[in-house]
C-alpha cells in the first residue's frame, strides 16, 4: 500500500493520503464492482468471488459476499472458506482485513482498518489491520475499529462498537463493547 506522508500532502487541506496509482486502481475497482457485481442476484456468490479475486482479494471457496457490500480495496481483503459477508456491509480496508472461515458479518456492519494520528498536526493516516477469527459473528450494524482482533468464535452483538481485541468464545455488547458472557457452543451432532 502506498501511503503518503501527511507533511507533504496536507490531507487536512484536501491533499491525498494515497498515491495516484492507488487512487486510479480504486476508480477502476469501483467501476468494475458496479458494472460486474453490484446488481447481480443474491445466489451469484461464485461470480462475485471471481470479480474480487481478479482485483487481488484472497477469497476462499464457499465464501459468500453479497452484491451490496462496499469494499475500499480488494487487495487488502482476505475471506475464509464458507464465511458470509452480508448485505450492506462496509469493509473500509485501507489497511488489511482478514475474516476467518465460517464467520458471519451481518447486514450493515462496518469494519474499519485505518485511523489517524490525533497527536499529529498533519493528521497522518495510520493503517491498522483488523483480524476476525474463525466462526465469529459480527451482528447487524456493529462496528469494528482499527487494529482489533476478534478471537475465534467470539461475538459482537448488534450495534456494538468494538475498539479492543476479544477473547475466544466470548460475547461482547455495547458502545464501547464490553464482555457480556462466555459463548457455550453445543456439540454439533
Amino acid at each position: 500500500m502506498s501511503l503518503l506522508d501527511a507533511r507533504d500532502t496536507n490531507p487536512l487541506e484536501g491533499g491525498a493520503s494515497f498515491s495516484l496509482g492507488n487512487r486510479l486502481f480504486r476508480v477502476a475497482w469501483a467501476a468494475s464492482w458496479l458494472l460486474l457485481a453490484r446488481f447481480t442476484p443474491p445466489p451469484l456468490h461464485g461470480w462475485r468471488r471471481i470479480v474480487l479475486r481478479s482485483f487481488g482479494a484472497r477469497i476462499a471457496p464457499g465464501a459468500r459476499i453479497h452484491a451490496s457490500v462496499s469494499i475500499w480495496h480488494p487487495g487488502n481483503l482476505e475471506v475464509g472458506a464458507n464465511a458470509l459477508i452480508g448485505p450492506g456491509v462496509r469493509l473500509y480496508n485501507q489497511g488489511h482485513i482478514s475474516i476467518g472461515e465460517k464467520t458471519v458479518v451481518s447486514q450493515r456492519a462496518h469494519i474499519c482498518a485505518s485511523t489517524h494520528d490525533v497527536n499529529d498536526p498533519h493528521f497522518q493516516l495510520q493503517l491498522r489491520p483488523v483480524r476476525i477469527g474463525a466462526q465469529c459473528w459480527v451482528a447487524a450494524e456493529a462496528f469494528l475499529g482499527p487494529g482489533v482482533t476478534m478471537a475465534d468464535r467470539s461475538v459482537l452483538a448488534a450495534r456494538g462498537a468494538l475498539f479492543r481485541s476479544t477473547e475466544a468464545d466470548a460475547i461482547y455488547t455495547g458502545n464501547p463493547a464490553v464482555f457480556l458472557k462466555a459463548r457455550q457452543l453445543r456439540d454439533a451432532t
